[in-house]
This record gives structure tokens, sequence and C-alpha cells, in this order.
């Protein structure tokens, strides 16, 4: 699949770039990209729900009533869970969701998530770029040149250019981050995938090894 190269004013530049068919054109596995978006949401919990059991409530540990013949449940002290304003049985404590997928797993699951975009010509290719200053009407700029504007973007660069991403850190629909760094979860989020030139070449580099 050729696509045309962009430049940041949204003209072609007379190039085409080949998208891998080992990985913009293989057939997307739905339980893969299950597994991995999940393996992702699941590390972004912060896991610290926490309610307090019988032994951590303040109170009194004096017996309140005798064990037979008062007509209800047994209990004891005033922080049995039987009780109103007692412990909780069984309730969250502090914890780590996060759990590990095989490297060969991930990888599949971020070529299914390239292929989706590619099959939905969300793909945009634009040439290196790097702003001179931090500007957010820049970003908006460039988004209205590439017609992308007022759509969920994710701008894939070759390394960390600090101008485009505090360029488009206030902006709800933008998202920049690196081509080490792409993930099935934001591929698959953002409406319109666009990327550069070199962020391509690292693509292909990390997942065809």
């Amino acid at each position: 699949m050729d696509i045309n190269v962009l430049d940041i004013k949204g003209q072609e530049t007379g190039r085409k770039v080949t998208l891998n068919e080992n990985i913009f054109g293989i057939e997307p596995n739905d339980h893969v990209l299950y597994l991995d978006v999940k393996r992702y949401l699941a590390a972004q919990r912060q896991g610290t729900a926490k309610t307090k059991e019988r032994s951590e409530h303040a109170g009194s540990t004096r017996k309140l009533g005798r064990q037979k013949g008062g007509g209800g449940a047994r209990r004891g002290d005033i922080n049995s869970p039987v009780l109103v304003g007692g412990g909780r049985v069984f309730g969250p404590t502090p914890r780590d969701y996060s759990f590990k997928l095989n490297k060969k797993v991930k990888a599949l699951a971020r070529k299914s998530a390239l292929a989706y975009k590619a099959q939905e010509e969300a793909i945009v290719v634009v040439e290196d770029f790097n702003f001179d200053a931090p500007k957010t009407k820049d970003f908006i700029n460039f988004a209205k040149n590439l017609k992308v504007d007022g759509k969920k973007v994710l701008l894939v660069l070759p390394e960390v250019e600090k101008n485009v991403y505090l360029s488009a850190r206030n902006l709800e629909k933008a998202q920049v981050t690196t081509a080490s760094q792409v993930n099935s979860y934001n591929v698959l989020n953002a409406d319109v995938l666009v990327v550069t030139e070199n962020s391509l070449k690292t693509i292909d580099e990390i997942l065809t090894k």
C-alpha cells in the first residue's frame, strides 16, 4: 500500500512510502487486541481502594450481647461486620492490577491495531518536522493543513520533540508519542494516525525483529 508523503502545510512532496505488508497488511487478531488493551488499561489503575476491616476500626472489644437467645445473629463487639458502622468483610485492599503478556503477543496486537488503521485508510504520512517554539496555535494549524482537525489525532514521531509535544499538550483530541512507545490502545483510540517518515522506519525495525 503506497501513501503520499505530505509536508507540514499539507502539500504533497512528490514522494511516496510503501507500508510494510507484514505489519499493515496482516489479518487483525481481535482476541490479541483485547488482551493487550486490557493489559494497558489494567496498568493505568492506581489500585489504592481500601476499606477498614474489623480489626482496624476504633471501638470497644466488649461483647455487646449474649451468644444465644437474643433472636438475631450472634455478634461480638461493636466492630462486628453484622452491625451498621462495623468492619467490612473481604473489602478491597491495595493491589497491583497489572499483568504481563508475551512479547510476541504484544507485537501482534500492535500490528493488528496498525492494520485496522490501514484498512480504514486513516493513516497520514508527513515528512519529519519540528517547531521552532512550543505554540499550540502551530499544532492547530498543522492539523488543519492535514485536514485532521476535529478528529482524535495520534502523532507518531521518531524521537521526543519537546516543542511538538508541548504544542499539543493542551489539545484534548491530540496525542504525541514516539515510534518505540506506540501501543495498541492509543492507536485504536485515535481517529487518525499521523506518522512521520522516520517513524515508519522505526516501527518496521521494532515489529519485524
